[in-house]
């Protein structure tokens, strides 16, 4: 049985893995950012760049209903290259449409929100597949393992503060320039990956969303941390979409300083991320996520109550720089309690349930008035405070399944087996 389990994760050299998602993690931020600026660009409408976004997004959620279950099945050296090389293809296409079709009109429209739409799927399948593979690389490195995660974390954060700058510059020369620059970071990411493989799953059980949802079930301690991280993105949500509300007309600023915001946000994130590596290392996963869970619900009380810009900006870098620390700890617990031969459904699974909560934030902000929105955040930030308390709490019933060494095919022998095997 412990050979199924092995066979299965061959890791990947980590330098590599950390080259593969650099490219893949920049190509996806740039595209996402950059596409309703280009559909903005294109058709100067307003309303067709906030379907846009929501087009972009949408397919992402439906991504994790089949990537975790591709992943499982061919394995994810495999899916990464075909999504990257499929993207690839597809922003070249749609970069000699735009060169080819007027500055404006209803195709030119259709092409770009075609392109939106089926960018956004891809990323998440391509990312489901990278995280897949950094696990697997992380795998042999034992009680140390989290120095991956927070790596592949800070790389992922490097990509969201880069890509809407090198998005925004590329689309001043134009949209074929910016597209075109996608393309070769997703090439880069394909060849980067060539001669990756990882055996597929076909003679084992069958994997889907399904198996995903059975193995969370079965392991408590990844299911209280992924209620409390979830819980946690709804506060972040609101705080996020509320931003430019908050300080244009509560503190009467410019628009310029909506992204000085995030900017610092940004920054204070990465420190965290960095930080977090090396105390995880002396004080152990739990301790590290409860001391950011304590500080993020702190700072999304503070930035309800501000009193100025400059404090409201201070209390969002460090809602953002718990926010990055929880990641690490989320995704260290997530490669040490998943069994690897079912990894790719239920991580899936975990990024859909944590991702559910920004949708619903957006609703919310725009069915409270503006007036009301600190009474929304203070409410968001308590109920973000009672469900992360409650979640460490139980972690700490479990801090002995969240070790390096534990079992998971003696847990999940279903997942490890051959079908048929006695």
């Amino acid at each position: 049985m412990t050979g199924v389990i092995s066979s299965f994760v061959s890791p990947v050299g980590l330098p590599r893995t950390y080259l593969m998602r650099a490219a893949d993690a920049l190509a996806s931020a740039t595209a996402t950012y950059a596409i309703p600026l280009l559909v903005l660009v294109t058709t100067g409408s307003t309303a067709l760049t906030g379907i846009a976004f929501l087009l972009e997004w949408a397919p992402r959620l439906a991504a994790f209903t089949f990537a975790g279950a591709l992943v499982d099945r061919w394995g994810a050296g495999r899916v990464f290259r075909a999504s990257n090389t499929v993207r690839t293809c597809l922003v070249l296409l749609t970069g000699a449409a735009l060169l080819v079709l007027p500055a404006a009109g209803t195709v030119t429209t259709g092409v770009v929100l075609a392109f939106s739409a089926v960018s956004g799927l891809l990323a998440e399948v391509s990312f489901v597949a990278v995280e897949t593979l950094g696990v697997a690389a992380g795998r042999s490195l034992g009680t140390t393992a989290h120095r991956v995660q927070a790596t592949q974390t800070g790389i992922d954060q490097g990509a969201v503060l880069v890509g809407p700058m090198l998005g925004g510059l590329l689309l001043l020369a134009s949209p074929s320039v910016m597209l075109a620059v996608v393309a070769i970071l997703s090439l880069v990411a394909t060849v980067t990956a060539s001669g990756v493989t990882q055996p597929a799953l076909h003679g084992t059980a069958p994997s889907s969303l399904a198996t995903g949802w059975r193995v969370l079930r079965r392991t408590p301690a990844l299911v209280w941390l992924v209620v409390g991280l979830a819980a946690s993105n709804l506060a972040t949500g609101v705080l996020q979409a509320a931003a430019p509300i908050t300080v244009l007309h509560q503190f009467h600023s410019s628009t310029a300083l909506v992204g000085s915001v995030w900017s610092a946000a940004a920054v204070a994130s990465l420190l965290a991320v960095w930080v977090s590596r090396r105390a995880i290392d002396r004080f152990g996963t739990w301790a590290v996520g409860a001391v950011a869970a304590a500080l993020a619900t702190a700072a999304c009380l503070v930035t309800a109550l501000a009193p100025n810009f400059v404090t409201y900006t201070a209390a969002v870098a460090v809602v953002m720089a718990g926010e990055g620390a929880l990641t690490v700890v989320l995704r260290t617990l997530r490669s040490r309690l998943i069994p690897a031969a079912a990894f790719g459904s239920t991580l899936a699974v975990t990024i859909l349930l944590v991702l559910v909560p920004l949708p619903l934030a957006g609703a919310l902000v725009a069915l409270v008035p503006s007036a009301e929105l600190p009474h929304l955040l203070l409410a968001c930030a308590a109920l973000q405070g009672l469900v992360l308390g409650a979640c460490f709490a139980g972690l700490r019933r479990h801090r002995a399944t969240c070790e390096p060494h534990w079992q998971q095919e003696r847990l999940y022998p279903e997942c490890a087996q051959p079908v048929g095997t006695p």
